[in-house]
């Protein structure tokens, strides 16, 4: 008897070494066994056991090895390697009956049409206010662009499995999609981040704001964060998706994130998973300090204040930035820097809706609909609009 490793020897020329005068093999693979035995006097093998690969079972193939030269370890190498290749993943969504799944629908396309027109006329705004052109609204208008981004990564992805039987992407689409919201997904962080920065410079040295925060400046922290975010993205969806697939091609989630990826890998994820502490508990743990030095800063900007009124407001505005803050890296934290198990499939959905698909929508209100200069320009916007349509009547 010979037994193969839980993965195949990588070169051909290893295996065409166990051609010898053995006429049976047992081969243990990713934890299941099969054998391999050739009769004496029979030219073709006869494959037994508790698993069978697919492509060996269903290989016209099979016919075409001899007996007489054992070549079947090589055989199993090429076939094992090429059942690993998926060519789609299967999104099993959320784990809910088929009447509840119209609800969730018409939810969560509340919440992206929401989104989607609370961004982009929060981007529009700011474009076509003279009044906003300043470094605040400047970093705000890329965070706008961030979430509409990374929510448009996987929302309608996920709507759209709500209502079809065939809840397939492609391994392209799939690479894609996690490449893209991991990106803009880091690139949040480091906006917040930037913001927070941004807003300690204005409360705690009004004078010199204009100078340190010049539009040098936000175009590096802005490029920064692009930066970070693709490097970041690139080196997981990288290793990720390098890796070899053999235990299914069904991801437990509504999309394509790495960890319920990486539990569909039969290699080593070693590595991946000590990229994924580092890369994500660096970005989370520089960002967190920067927010929470910058508001501490504030805050104590704040006491300072006379006015009971003026406190109150600037607690108010500090609160719920803070909250979206908080939900969002707390989330972030949850998902990724603990340990994988089949236990929290539905906790880490329910994490990532509030970070990919709940927070989005969020930020807008936060940070600006509740701004006193945000108001006055759509007060502004309104009145051209129905001064315009009074006009045509």
């Amino acid at each position: 008897m010979e037994s193969l490793g839980s993965q195949p020897p990588p070169v051909a020329e290893r295996a065409m070494s166990h051609c010898t005068a053995r006429r049976e093999w047992q081969v243990e693979w990713s934890g299941s066994k099969f054998i391999m035995f050739c009769p004496k006097g029979r030219r073709n093998p006869i494959i037994t056991g508790d698993f069978v690969p697919p492509t060996v079972e269903k290989s016209a193939n099979v016919s075409n090895y001899n007996c007489a030269c054992l070549f079947f370890p090589l055989f199993v190498l090429i076939t094992l390697r090429n059942s690993t290749e998926v060519t789609e993943f299967f999104l099993r969504g959320f784990g809910v009956q088929h009447a509840f799944q119209y609800f969730l629908l018409t939810v969560f396309l509340v919440i992206y049409g929401t989104s989607m027109v609370g961004n982009i006329g929060m981007i529009l705004l700011i474009k076509t206010d003279s009044r906003l052109q300043t470094p605040m609204y400047f970093l705000l208008q890329h965070l706008a662009f961030v979430d509409i981004c990374f929510t448009s990564a996987v929302t309608p992805e996920m709507m759209q499995n709500f209502i079809i039987e065939n809840k397939s992407i492609s391994s392209k689409g799939c690479v894609i999609q996690s490449l893209v919201y991991t990106a803009f997904v880091t690139g949040d962080c480091h906006r917040l981040a930037a913001m927070a920065v941004d807003r300690y410079m204005a409360f705690y040295n009004p004078p010199r704001y204009p100078t340190i925060t010049s539009r040098r400046v936000c175009i590096q922290l802005v490029a920064g964060s692009y930066i970070m975010g693709s490097i970041n993205a690139s080196v997981h969806t990288g290793f990720t998706f390098s890796l070899v697939f053999c235990k299914a091609n069904a991801i437990n989630h509504f999309f394509c994130d790495i960890p319920p990826v990486l539990a569909l890998s039969c290699s080593n994820t070693d590595i991946n998973i000590m990229l994924i502490l580092v890369f994500v508990g660096f970005n989370l743990t520089s960002t967190v300090l920067a927010i929470i030095i910058s508001y501490t800063f504030i805050l104590a900007a704040i006491l300072k204040i006379s006015s009971n009124a003026g406190k109150e407001k600037a607690f108010s505005t500090c609160a719920s930035r803070l909250t979206a803050v908080t939900i969002f890296h707390g989330t972030l934290s949850y998902m990724y820097l603990q340990s994988y198990s089949h236990n929290s499939h539905e906790k880490r959905k329910v994490g990532s809706v509030f970070y990919g698909i709940v927070i989005p929508m969020l930020n807008p209100l936060i940070y600006s609909l509740r701004n006193k200069k945000v108001k006055e320009a759509l007060k502004v916007i309104w009145k051209k609009i129905f001064f315009r349509l009074d006009a045509n009547c």
